[in-house]
């Protein structure tokens, strides 16, 4: 009889032991393995965010909160209620050696969206060592030009403004001054925003938008800069009898207008290089800082980036036709998120770039 016990019990733990498993920590957490669905303890994860959380044992209901977000779960449910905004998980919340445990993608969509980990202080920008100290933030459409419409009627307008005036804030606090092509729900022409941008004498332009596809299932954030098309000779000609370049007369042989393409060709290779750099950096901080999607550094001839006198972006930070960044961008705290990514990397291509001589 008691040799049956004990091939019993080897039989339920090594059932135990076939369903449940310890692997490796990911994000500094403990990291569980039940029936290959990969689970954090709830504990461990909202101390590392000063999240705090009650559990009811008789009616295994869990409460979260911090600042001014609520979450509401329950042990082995699906359900969670969000700021009392009902979502679905794809795994129930589970008991694992006697401590609460949440799915890992429950940490990834919804803790990480809401509570960001602390951080290290950035980096302080020298701006006063640099030939950066104008930054131009181009708020994608507005007026009668909605953008992109998701399918829960958020307007691209609304989240550009939205996240260019934050992005802005914090630019203006790293030292920079900032000038915004719009400030309210205005309709500006795509050759003012250029022109905005040129006569205020800007260091670099950085247009904000929201990208939108048939294919929903699309996703993702990428930074486009002005497609190489636009150095060919006959369009420099062209750009330099249409747009004054604001080169003084000493430049020229008699006003050549030849000459004056040559150096409009000039100054598009070495600002399309310079934007090349400054996109990448966008989309390293992004990655690192949101830890989302990144389709990388595109090119194309959007008109808002043509004629531009700097080094000039063009930046789509989410796509509104994909449900799950449709979500994600109608909170206004991930807005803040992406903002603080791109502010992020503005300020390391800054400081990487080489400083100029200060004169004594």
């Amino acid at each position: 009889m008691k040799t049956f016990k004990i091939i019993i019990l080897a039989l339920m733990l090594a059932a135990f032991a076939a369903g449940c498993a310890t692997i490796p920590s990911r994000g500094g957490l403990p990291n569980y393995s039940i029936n290959g669905v990969s689970y954090v303890p709830l504990a461990a994860l909202c101390e590392s965010r000063g999240i705090k959380w009650e559990y009811d044992p008789y009616s295994k209901t869990i409460n979260l909160a911090k600042d001014a977000h609520h979450l509401n779960l329950m042990v082995g449910e699906r359900l969670v209620l969000v700021d009392g905004v009902a979502q679905h998980l794809r795994y129930p919340v589970d008991f694992y050696r006697g401590a609460i445990v949440v799915p890992y993608k429950f940490k990834e969509q919804v803790i990480d969206v809401l509570f960001k980990e602390q951080k290290p202080s950035r980096r302080a920008v020298a701006v006063p060592l640099t030939r950066f100290k104008k930054i131009v933030i181009d708020a994608g459409h507005g007026g009668t030009d909605p953008g992109a419409i998701g399918t829960t009627g958020v307007r691209e307008k609304v989240l550009t403004l939205d996240i260019a005036k934050r992005l802005s804030r914090l630019l203006r606090q790293d030292g920079f001054e900032v000038v915004m092509t719009r400030t309210s729900d205005t309709f500006v022409s795509l050759n003012r925003r250029v022109d905005i941008a040129n006569n205020s004498k800007a260091d670099l332009f950085i247009s904000v938008h929201v990208n939108a596809n048939r294919v929903r299932s699309l996703s993702g954030f990428e930074v486009y800069y002005i497609t190489p098309k636009i150095n060919d000779a006959k369009r420099a000609f062209s750009t330099a009898q249409s747009v004054n370049p604001a080169f003084t007369r000493s430049c020229f042989a008699g006003n050549s207008a030849y000459l004056k393409a040559i150096l409009w060709d000039m100054i598009y290779t070495y600002d399309r290089a310079e934007s090349i750099e400054l996109a990448g950096s966008l989309c390293r901080s992004t990655e690192r800082e949101l830890n989302c999607r990144i389709l990388g550094v595109k090119s194309a001839n959007f008109h808002v980036l043509r004629g531009a006198r700097m080094p000039a972006v063009l930046v789509e930070v989410g796509f509104l036709s994909n449900p799950t960044e449709e979500r994600m961008l109608k909170n206004s705290y991930y807005r803040q998120q992406i903002a603080e990514a791109v502010e992020q990397g503005v300020c390391n291509y800054v400081i990487d770039y080489p400083t100029t001589e200060v004169s004594s």
